[in-house]
């Protein structure tokens, strides 16, 4: 108790609140003053001022609505964090580096965004494609799932557009870039991503609407609950209660305060994006999320979106033949196509094929 007890109360209080006050300090320099910080802020302060007038001591109050509030923000900001790493695992296709030929025929990695357009790269097969350009030398297979979603290889030759983002599966290319890196494909769906939770549903447009005019609401309603009854008091010749009257006030202004639910909106939609992300699904907007509620009819295009277009052979029908053998005449049969289910036959066979 005493002064030690205060001194220890008021420190706890300034460790866990200090943001807070200074996120209300700053609302009210920039004069956005009626926020979820400064409500918190008055009712605290508030709630200390009370107990040092009544010299009570119980500055336990005060301590534990910002307590309360900041284990509420911590999750918040925790959601929020898991939600943005499983969209950026999602969206590693932005490529560290590029490889510029130099005049003795080494190669050297240069950062994407250093690249001039019309400057010739090389990408070596397993590597992404950095920019956007056109292929001058050389011809490939390319992946463009995290692009398109498409699984089957997408042959590319010399003279072929070439977008960035997609893998480059197997031989040597040349390219010319025609974009910068910014201005680039991979770029723009990053850009995207990364401004997902810009793109407003009209629930949460709605929610900042209602906070702005709710709050200032709140808190002139507090400070005439706060003034009103006890000047009532006074003019009928009875004792003002000021401190009570303040109390109630406080404790009005703490209850009313609209953080969970300006919070709870925006933060629903936006572990909506993040574990969409997680699951490999890519939406660009609260907005398309909040439209995707009232679907009743998905069209998938199947290979590579519900299936991944690997096949195998899974067992072997027919009349009395060598199973080995028929399996055998089957990859044969197919060994001139380059197809998923060719390649399946092929690789149960589990032989080299003589074609002869």
């Amino acid at each position: 108790g005493g002064v030690a007890g205060t001194v220890l109360y008021l420190a706890a209080y300034l460790i866990i609140g200090y943001d807070i006050l200074r996120k209300a300090f700053r609302g009210i320099i920039k004069g956005q003053v009626f926020d979820e910080n400064f409500l918190m802020a008055v009712a605290t302060v508030g709630a200390i001022a009370l107990a040092v007038y009544e010299r009570s001591g119980d500055y336990l109050e005060a301590v534990a609505v910002m307590l309360f509030y900041q284990i509420g923000e911590l999750f918040q900001s925790y959601a929020v964090g898991k939600s943005r790493k499983s969209i950026s695992a999602m969206m590693d296709i932005a490529p560290d580096y590029a490889n510029v030929e130099q005049p003795d025929g080494t190669l050297e990695q240069v950062y994407p965004d250093d690249i001039a357009v019309g400057t010739v790269i090389v990408v070596k097969p397993g590597e992404r494609v950095p920019i956007d350009g056109v292929i001058v030398k050389g011809e490939t297979q390319l992946d463009t799932a995290a692009l398109t979603g498409e699984s089957v290889p997408r042959p590319a030759k010399s003279g072929d557009d070439i977008i960035s983002g997609c893998i480059n599966m197997t031989g040597l290319i040349h390219v010319r870039t025609t974009k910068p890196f910014g201005e680039s494909t991979v770029a723009r769906v990053l850009e995207l991503v990364e401004n997902a939770s810009e793109k407003k549903a009209r629930t949460e447009n709605f929610i900042t609407r209602f906070a702005r005019v709710y709050t200032p609401a709140v808190c002139y309603s507090a400070l005439a609950l706060a003034i009103l009854p006890p000047v009532i008091n006074l003019l009928m010749g009875n004792a003002a209660s000021w401190v009570v009257w303040v109390y109630r006030a406080l404790t009005f202004l703490v209850i009313s305060c609209p953080c969970a639910l300006v919070i709870s909106i925006p933060l629903s939609f936006f572990a909506g994006l993040g574990g969409a992300g997680h699951e490999g699904i890519l939406i660009k907007g609260s907005n398309y999320l909040e439209a995707l509620s009232k679907t009743k009819i998905v069209v998938f295009d199947k290979t590579g979106t519900l299936t991944q277009g690997v096949f195998e052979v899974t067992g072997v029908h027919h009349s009395p033949m060598e199973d080995r053998k028929l399996l055998e005449y089957a990859a044969l049969a197919e060994c001139a196509s380059s197809h998923p289910i060719s390649k399946s036959l092929q690789k149960a066979c589990g032989v080299e094929l003589d074609r002869s």
